[in-house]
């Protein structure tokens, strides 16, 4: 079976196909799954690398995709990660690859050469310079915060006093570019300890967690579309097949009865892989692994960056900052939970948080 996976995988970009998943930013897939370029979106990518290559930073080019409205192939806002993955990616020089087999020119380019190695070029120079990185995603909610007045999102945003103190804060989107939203910015550093130790707080939760185990078995036990389909055509082709080789044992062999008992066991071979690409693209998992796996975030250290935002970007749907409260939503039924400023400044009476006054940008 393994083999059989392995050799239609291969099969696939060969052809110019996509090996499963939700295909790329910037291309569509047609029912053979073919690469297509999106005229949507693919304009944003040949931007992306035209500007990072200018000079911009990855921040700079996913708080721009961001601004225009502009989704991941997953439907959610852009990240530092898919910014980085999307400028290194080679399909958009027209190249698939699986294992060690590369074939170039496989599906359309959307990116030019020259102007792909020049960005490779330019980030492995950035690659040198850690504290560029560190500078740039050192914003823990970055999209996932969205402004409460107005609905945009928000972004990280620094500055130094006149005493030479950095000030880090949290900054609407619609404010910053002066186009009406009055909402005011709002301290780094409280804000994230807020919303980290209200996730922990469910966290902590059982019956909450137990909420979210039920609905990712939920999820996970909804019937794979793709699968009855591919089904339904092996078992057309095996009975076509059978109807040939009764054909050819009551002494009916012609050259088009040979060709066509050919196509179909191809036919066979190829939905075979797919059904089995399908299957090992989206194994089960059991309740007790998945209640295992959740539950060990109440053991992360929640001093450590890596584990505040693996905390947030496993449970944090979206965040939305008012004048006077924040709603957070979990990713889980059920899973909204309003604070206010008041409960919050109250907290921090008792010396468990941070003060609560904002600031206008520096």
């Amino acid at each position: 079976l393994a083999e059989k996976v392995v050799r239609g995988q291969t099969e696939n970009i060969l052809k110019g196909r996509c090996n499963g998943g939700r295909g790329t930013f910037g291309y569509t897939l047609d029912s053979e799954r073919k690469f297509h370029i999106d005229p949507l979106t693919s304009p944003f990518v040949l931007e992306s690398f035209k500007k990072y290559n200018e000079g911009s930073t990855m921040k700079e080019i996913r708080d721009w995709l961001n601004e225009n409205g502009i989704k991941n192939p997953v439907g959610g806002a852009f990240t530092y990660n898919s910014v980085e993955h999307m400028l290194k990616n080679r399909r958009y020089i027209g190249e698939l690859k699986f294992r060690d087999v590369v074939v170039p020119d496989a599906i359309p380019p959307i990116v030019p050469l020259e102007l792909f190695d020049d960005v490779q070029e330019k980030i492995a120079k950035n690659k040198k310079a850690p504290a560029r990185r560190k500078a740039e995603d050192d914003y823990l909610l970055t999209t996932k915060l969205f402004c409460g007045c107005c609905g945009a999102l928000m972004f990280g945003e620094s500055g130094t006093s006149r005493t030479g103190e950095v000030h880090r804060y949290y900054k609407c989107a619609t404010a910053k570019k002066h186009k009406g939203c009055k909402k005011k910015t709002v301290r780094k550093q409280w804000l994230e300890d807020l919303v980290v130790n209200q996730t922990m707080q469910l966290v902590k939760d059982d019956a909450a967690m137990e909420s979210i185990i039920a609905k990712v078995m939920e999820l996970q036990n909804k019937e794979n579309t793709n699968i009855p389909l591919y089904e339904k055509q092996l078992r057309d082709a095996e009975s076509g097949i059978q109807n040939m080789l009764n054909a050819i044992q009551a002494g009916i062999l012609t050259s088009s009865t040979k060709e066509r008992l050919e196509q179909l066991e191809e036919t066979k071979r190829e939905l075979e892989a797919r059904i089995a690409e399908e299957k090992l693209a989206k194994p089960k998992v059991t309740e007790e692994f998945i209640r295992f796996w959740l539950l060990r975030f109440r053991k992360l250290d929640m001093s450590l960056k890596d584990q505040r935002q693996a905390l947030v970007d496993t449970f944090i749907n979206a965040i939305y900052l008012y004048d006077d409260k924040v709603l957070i939503t979990f990713n889980y039924k059920e899973g909204t939970q309003t604070v206010t400023f008041g409960e919050a400044t109250e907290v921090a009476s008792e010396g468990n948080g941070s003060d609560l006054d904002c600031f206008t940008a520096p």
